[in-house]
């Protein structure tokens, strides 16, 4: 069995191993339970992570949150600390694709302002605390130590999984199917002005399969109350004949269902 990446740099981020280590936690894990300080690295939890209800919660009981982002609006309100960075349009870096293939590139114009490559931010935090291995000083030396020798990259894959495979227990009630739409996908597209103006960038909707959406007597137009998590958000309803009869598809990666619970788990519908 072979594997899709989820993003364009999933497979660079596995042969940097971007994995947690003997005793560490993985991103779930962490926005689980209190933690004494966060470091997030161009990322807007409460928009990116798979449980934007927890990943507030988690934000709010952190003693220290440190934030590298390229905008200030994406962390202000939960940040104690920002440091400008580049986005991946100024500054150097590499994508290994699902093939193996490395492809580099280089910043088309220079950081606007203070804002400096994301890897320089970190070499800088890393001499500060007196750390070993931060004393790189291109982002080529980063590469050649990150990925060691490209031409064996190839033979490192593997489709071999290590994470242990949860056997899933049949829920009853709805459950919450949600999507990214291409142009939620992170910030940079969140804020381009073009790119929200297309009809991919619409608001998000709920998709409800025929049965439900005649047992709640829905006609085009109507809205709908999705609930998850202790929350609620109005959206538009739209039939889905592709959902399974217990499924309601929600987007993620958006405002309008940022207050929601986890992307994947039980929800409840009402017509408004």
């Amino acid at each position: 069995m072979g594997y899709l990446t989820a993003a364009a740099n999933t497979v660079g981020a596995q042969l940097v191993g971007a994995l947690p280590g003997a005793g560490g936690l993985n991103a779930g894990q962490m926005l689980s339970q209190p933690m004494k300080a966060l470091l997030l690295l161009d990322v807007e939890p409460t928009l990116d992570a798979a449980d934007a209800a927890a990943a507030k919660a988690a934000l709010a009981g952190s003693g220290l949150v440190v934030a590298l982002t390229s905008f200030k609006d994406a962390a202000v309100d939960n940040a104690d600390v920002l440091l400008p960075i580049a986005p991946f349009t100024e500054t150097a870096g590499s994508f290994v694709n699902a093939e193996g293939r490395v492809q580099s590139f280089h910043g088309v114009v220079k950081p606007l302002g203070d804002a400096r490559p994301a890897w320089k931010v970190l070499r800088v935090l890393g001499n500060l605390l007196g750390l070993n291995g931060f004393n790189q000083e291109t982002a080529d030396e980063v590469r050649a130590e990150a990925l060691g020798d490209l031409a064996s990259i190839p033979a490192r894959l593997s489709n071999a999984s290590a994470a242990p495979v949860a056997i899933a227990v049949a829920a009853a009630g709805l459950q919450r199917v949600a999507d990214v739409p291409i142009y939620s996908a992170d910030a940079l597209v969140r804020r381009a002005p073009a790119l929200q103006a297309t009809a991919d960038a619409r608001a998000p909707v709920a998709g409800i399969p025929p049965a439900l959406w005649q047992q709640l007597g829905l006609a085009a137009g109507d809205r709908v109350k999705i609930s998850q998590g202790g929350a609620s958000a109005v959206l538009a309803a739209r039939q889905d004949s592709s959902l399974a009869a217990n499924t309601v598809r929600v987007a993620a990666g958006h405002a309008d269902t940022a207050s929601l619970g986890a992307m994947f788990g039980a929800l409840s519908v009402e017509k408004v």
